[in-house]
């Protein structure tokens, strides 16, 4: 089996306690053989950690010839200037979420791509959440019916004084934490359209200058509604999924759902009545029915709830794996990517 050989910018949160531990956990695929940092300390665990070559100026590592694929785990406002740089010098690129700032740059990355035939690929792992794809099975079997609303919830209470509570940096909750809920919403509601937006964000419990509440309304003709809450100020939260259908609906965490609906060949017809409504001692009375409910639950393999982040990185890793590997198309699209680095620019926009 083929390995790829992966250089990571970045030793931080993402670059070191994701990329690095996830892949160091997928031997035959991948071998991470180089990263780049500007701390000595973190390049000094990485020798420790990793046993491989280590540089303080992330453009040495353009000088290899030996390189499948450099990820760029950098803060997330050097992320479009960093993946253009790769790419244009020869390498595919895996970028850290945010891709960039603004639909313009997105174009340019993409752009960028297509000039120098390298792979621009961004790491949005929630698409493979074992609860977020469940929800999507349930769905797709149509046991609830049409979908009319999907609510998203990525809400606890929390204050935060780093680097990512700050504008300048490209911080906040809908940069920081909404390509992954945001990623999901689009999904549910089609990424062949852009959705009518309507945003309110609110600076509540933070340290820095950019929003730590997001709410987020998308809408548009024959599509469901799709609520996404990110909230640093939620001290009760109550759900992560929960799907309003024509025949029942959905409800849980990461780690549990609860579903149910009725059938409607049981159910019958509704037939509307329009004189006034009574019961059987002919006093008046609202609509009433005796509904059966089927009712069914899933929690998520003690494995994956074991380490979520790895779960959802072992699967993206495989995906990008084949893609790089075997020719196969990439199932999280840079083109989709722009269409929720569209919405979340509208919603800067609406909250300047």
């Amino acid at each position: 089996m083929k390995k790829i050989r992966v250089a990571i910018i970045g030793q931080g949160r993402s670059g070191r306690d994701i990329h690095a531990y996830s892949l160091s956990q997928m031997k035959e695929q991948y071998e991470i053989v180089a990263v780049a940092d500007m701390l000595e300390e973190r390049l000094e665990r990485a020798k420790k950690e990793l046993n491989c070559d280590v540089y303080r100026d992330y453009h040495d590592l353009f000088k290899r010839d030996d390189l499948d694929l450099i990820i760029n785990a950098s803060p997330s406002h050097f992320h479009f200037g960093i993946s253009k740089e790769v790419m244009e010098n020869g390498f595919h690129v895996l970028s850290e979420k945010p891709l960039a700032r603004s639909v313009e740059e997105v174009d340019i990355l993409i752009d960028t791509a297509k000039k120098t035939g390298k792979l621009l690929a961004i790491y949005q792992q929630s698409r493979y959440a074992p609860a977020y794809r469940q929800v999507q099975e349930i769905i797709q079997s149509g046991v609830i019916g049409r979908v009319v609303q999907v609510s998203i919830a990525y809400n606890n209470f929390a204050r935060r004084w780093d680097w990512q509570t700050l504008r300048a940096n490209d911080g906040g909750n809908l940069l920081n934490t909404g390509p992954h809920p945001v990623d999901q919403a689009l999904q549910f509601f089609g990424s062949e359209e852009m959705p009518h937006i309507t945003s309110i964000m609110d600076r509540a419990n933070t340290a820095g200058d950019a929003e730590d509440y997001v709410k987020i309304i998308l809408h548009g003709h024959g599509r469901p509604v799709i609520d996404v809450e990110i909230s640093s100020c939620c001290a009760y939260p109550s759900f992560t999924y929960n799907v309003q259908g024509t025949r029942g609906g959905i409800n849980g965490s990461t780690k549990h759902l609860d579903w149910k609906y009725f059938k409607q060949e049981e159910a019958g017809e509704l037939k509307l009545v329009t004189t006034p409504l009574v019961n059987e001692k002919n006093e008046p009375a609202y609509c009433r029915e005796q509904l059966k409910w089927y009712e069914e639950s899933w929690d998520a393999p003690i494995e994956q709830g074991k380490d979520l982040f790895h779960t959802m990185a072992e699967s993206f890793y495989t995906m990008l794996y084949q893609t790089i590997v075997n020719g196969k198309a990439l199932e999280v699209t840079p083109q989709q990517v722009r269409q929720q680095i569209a919405v979340m620019e509208e919603c800067h926009r609406q909250n300047s």
